[in-house]
């Protein structure tokens, strides 16, 4: 009884995680300023619709290759000296990129700032540092509504600055980032202490690396492919099935992104305390699998309605838990490592997805993507389903 009341009793947040809070939102802000007009900037260097795409890609490859590195570090190392190499990085990618005169140079920045893109995983990693691993979904779940703040002041910052020319959203994002590395390094806690770090670095000595986080890789890339295609073709959707414009489309995805930071500051702790981690990323995955057969099939609104909101309940649970599952299935001294990962393949997802969606939209049928979606997440719950079995 003691200790179903410990689970729901609220627990102040940790010293620091607001400053870790803040750090990754002005993080994403920059992002967010950045990728919905990088494709409209490379086009003045005569890049192609295939070198827009492959300029992305480079993003998530480069962030695919660094986060795990970068988080190894930070096991190391400590978690706020990795996070300002990051922020550091991340404005020279940005003002590397605004300068650019050429698209070899373009795509230099690009691979930088998706090389130093490894905050996130980092300030997951000091989350979990100062979180008891009960806590863990909820904190990391309130990290993530960061993200939705990201991408909606984010762009908004971007197209007023591209009224200023062309390269200032780029010079802008670098200086966010710049100002966010200075303000970080006079308030960022370091949340890992240095017997933590020393012990890290004996362990590893002898550490036989047998970490088994494949399943849940495969669980979160089928996921945020599943996700990501949504998101990038639904505006296509939106138009040929309920005649919505451009306008209409962007409140739809304000509406979604509010959602979900309602279901992860909100609903990620009762619904956690109620059925545990996994049966929460379990719940996640059957929601988004529904919400995408749902919406392969909606022509009236109430379906639309419904399916929107099966979605992105189901993606506002997966997201943080699927987290605090990877952070628990490692040893302490190589938790960053392991979120590092997670990111970089889920930043491959999102590059896999659109790609994917766009192809099935365009040669097979409209609803196509979401029940190829909803397939993927079936298999994402499977997935996590037999890993959940494996360590009962």
């Amino acid at each position: 009884m003691a200790r179903r009341e410990k689970s729901v009793t609220r627990e102040p947040l940790p010293k620091g995680f607001f400053t870790i809070w803040i750090t990754v939102a002005l993080d994403l802000v920059g992002f967010g300023i950045v990728v919905p007009i990088l494709g409209r900037y490379a086009e003045r260097f005569g890049a192609s619709g295939l070198e827009v795409g492959l300029l992305f890609a480079s993003f998530s490859l480069a962030q695919l290759v660094f986060s795990p590195i970068l988080g190894k570090l930070s096991d190391r190392i400590g978690r706020k000296p990795v996070i300002l190499i990051s922020l550091l990085g991340t404005a020279i990618g940005s003002f590397v990129t605004g300068a650019a005169g050429a698209l070899w140079v373009l795509f230099l920045g690009r691979v930088l700032d998706g090389a130093s893109g490894a905050s996130v995983a980092v300030a997951q990693g000091a989350v979990t540092d100062v979180a008891a691993p009960h806590e863990r979904p909820r904190l990391l779940g309130l990290l993530g509504a960061a993200f939705g703040v990201g991408f909606v002041v984010g762009p908004a910052l971007g197209g007023l600055a591209a009224l200023g020319g062309e390269h200032l959203p780029f010079y802008v994002a670098g200086t966010v980032a710049l100002i966010n590395a200075v303000v970080a390094f006079f308030r960022l806690p370091e949340t890992r202490p240095v017997e933590a770090r020393v012990m890290a670095n004996e362990l590893r000595a002898s550490d036989q690396g047998k970490v088994r986080l494949w399943g849940l890789a495969v669980a979160g890339f089928t996921a945020i492919v599943a996700f990501s295609g949504f998101e990038s073709t639904f505006s296509l959707l939106a138009g040929d099935r309920f005649d919505l414009t451009e306008a209409s489309v962007a409140a739809v995805f304000v509406g979604v992104g509010l959602t979900l930071v309602g279901v992860q500051t909100l609903l990620v702790r009762p619904v956690n305390s109620a059925w545990g981690t996994e049966r929460s990323v379990q719940a996640g995955l059957a929601l988004n699998t529904a919400g995408l057969v749902v919406l392969s099939r909606a022509e009236q609104w109430p379906f639309l309605v419904v399916a929107l909101l099966l979605l992105t309940v189901g993606q506002g649970l997966v997201t943080p838990n699927l987290s605090a599952l990877v952070s628990g299935r490692v040893p302490d001294h190589r938790r960053g490592e392991a979120l590092g990962f997670q990111q970089g393949v889920n930043a491959v997802g999102r590059v896999a997805g659109p790609a994917v969606a766009g192809l099935l939209y365009d040669h097979v049928s409209v609803g196509a993507p979401y029940l190829v979606g909803g397939a993927l997440c079936g298999v994402a719950l499977l997935v996590v389903s037999g890993a959940h079995a494996s360590h009962s």
